[in-house]
């Protein structure tokens, strides 16, 4: 019988974050970067534990999920298997940041900022009110804009932080002013009561509630950069420290996803909202369409690697919105297709921020940011070079890693949905991005190029390996991944 608290995995990462600032502030001159680094790790790791401890007990699974604070907050296994990716991807960038940040003076804040944002992307997992949604949202925006600017003395870090924190600024308010058009048509902010509202007609409120609807999918499709709410993506992570990039395009990508199936599945119930004429699906068909197309088109046409991750990170957003465009009134593929789309974010997960983190690990070195610049570093480095390799296979689809059995299973969940057209879509999107990716491999493995790398970062290479143990070990435990996230789905329709 599981006692601990249900909400312990999201107070394990709020909690560390204290810890970690506690430590900082009575301490504010140590140098010893290694605790800072390791209070981190153990908070995230002790996270992962309890999501996992949970889920192992059927928790929100095949049974119905706890609810906390009035049912403003629930912890089903939706919400643990999120929280798990979100200290998964927290545990990975801590280790990159030993040595990433060795010579900033502000290492503890750094550390704290993190979790913070973390804390805030699991209670987005958790959130069963759109108020609860709204201040999760900050909690975890907040401390990202001053994560993408950490580097004050960087000119590319503080624009891109000020551009992000601008827009995000504007997407808040056009998310709240959604939420509160919703509340005026429903009459309240909790999910299923909104859901019991719908189902009711709405009262003559229907123009009020679809504009509210399509506000709040603006608001979720800015926290994905899902087009046409993207622009901000690329900038930001090119400008913004690479750890920090790695863990804005996986975790944050992946809370918005979060949140958006919690929302428009149990608040706006899909059949009551197309009998109304909301057609939310369609609007995520379209989202879906587009996002992935112009992310791998961007991609294909950029040169610094960097910024071609970013633009990449869009079109998987592009087939992450899958999960909500094949879903059908009534049908029994929901819980399937969502699924997928959950499974395919942790694979994404590991084999993007091992990406990002490489980056960091070229910019430690001092390599540049081109493909030009990569040129040869296979055989100076050829661990790393490895571990890129895999990654960039990963994400393009390739057997046997991870990334070819997540887009497998959601592919073929649209098909079996009646969506064929969109898993076509998806499939040459996903030949498309091989161009740009292999990129990457070509020049790692056969330009040539002159490199005098000195030095091993340690950190970053154990969060590299630990991406790439991460993203392989899925071939053989992808079966346990994609059965949790369906089931994690599945309830949410039941």
């Amino acid at each position: 019988m599981v006692t601990a608290p249900p909400i312990s995995p999201t107070l394990a990462l709020g909690l560390t974050a204290l810890v970690v600032l506690a430590y900082d502030s009575i301490w504010p001159d140590s140098t010893n970067r290694g605790v800072l680094a390791g209070i981190t790790v153990a908070g995230a790791l002790t996270s992962v534990g309890f999501a996992g401890w949970f889920l192992t007990a059927g928790t929100g699974l095949a049974e119905e999920g706890v609810s906390l604070f009035a049912d403003a907050i629930v912890v089903d296994g939706m919400a643990l298997f999120f929280t798990a990716l979100f200290a998964t991807v927290t545990t990975l960038v801590a280790l990159a940041s030993y040595d990433y940040f060795a010579d900033h003076a502000h290492q503890g804040e750094f550390y704290a900022l993190v979790l913070l944002a973390a804390t805030g992307m699991s209670l987005m997992a958790s959130a069963n009110s759109l108020a609860t949604v709204f201040v999760a949202l900050e909690l975890a925006s907040l401390p990202s804009y001053a994560l993408v600017a950490f580097l004050k003395k960087d000119k590319g870090s503080t624009e891109a932080g000020l551009k992000y924190f601008l827009v995000g600024a504007l997407s808040s308010a056009v998310f709240i002013f959604g939420v509160s058009l919703i509340y005026a048509a429903t009459g309240s902010l909790l999910l299923p009561d909104v859901a019991a509202a719908f189902a009711d007609g709405l009262s003559g409120r229907v123009g009020v509630a679809g504009i509210g609807v399509l506000m709040v999918a603006g608001g979720f499709a800015f926290k994905t950069a899902s087009v046409p709410f993207h622009f901000w993506a690329p900038e930001a992570y090119e400008g913004a420290p690479a750890p920090v990039s790695a863990f804005l395009s996986s975790a944050s990508k992946a809370a918005g996803f979060a949140v958006a199936f919690r929302v428009f599945v149990v608040g706006f119930p899909l059949g009551a909202s197309q009998g109304m004429g909301i057609d939310w699906v369609l609007l995520f068909q379209l989202l879906a369409v587009t996002t992935m197309t112009l992310g791998n088109f961007a991609a294909a046409t950029q040169e610094n690697v960097k910024r071609m991750l970013a633009y990449s990170s869009i079109g998987h957003a592009g087939y992450v919105l899958i999960g909500l465009a094949a879903l059908s009134a009534g049908a029994s593929t929901n819980g399937d297709v969502m699924g997928a789309a959950m499974a395919h974010l942790f694979v994404y997960g590991f084999m993007n921020t091992g990406a990002f983190l490489f980056v960091a690990m070229a910019e430690q070195w001092g390599v540049g940011r081109t493909f030009e610049d990569y040129a040869g570093l296979g055989t100076n480095k050829p661990f790393a070079s490895v571990a890129m390799t895999v990654f960039v296979f990963s994400l393009a689809g390739l057997p046997p890693f991870g990334g070819f059995f997540s887009k497998y299973f959601l592919f073929a969940g649209a098909i079996d949905a009646g969506f064929w057209w969109l898993a076509a879509v998806g499939a040459i999107n996903s030949a498309l991005s091989l161009f740009y990716y292999s990129r990457v491999v070509k020049a790692l493995w056969f330009e040539e190029g002159s490199h005098d790398l000195a030095g091993t970062p340690v950190g970053l290479y154990v969060a590299v390996a630990t991406a790439m143990v991460g993203t392989v070990l899925l071939l053989p435990g992808f079966g346990p991944v994609i059965e949790t996230a369906q089931q994690a789905a599945a309830a949410l329709f039941a």
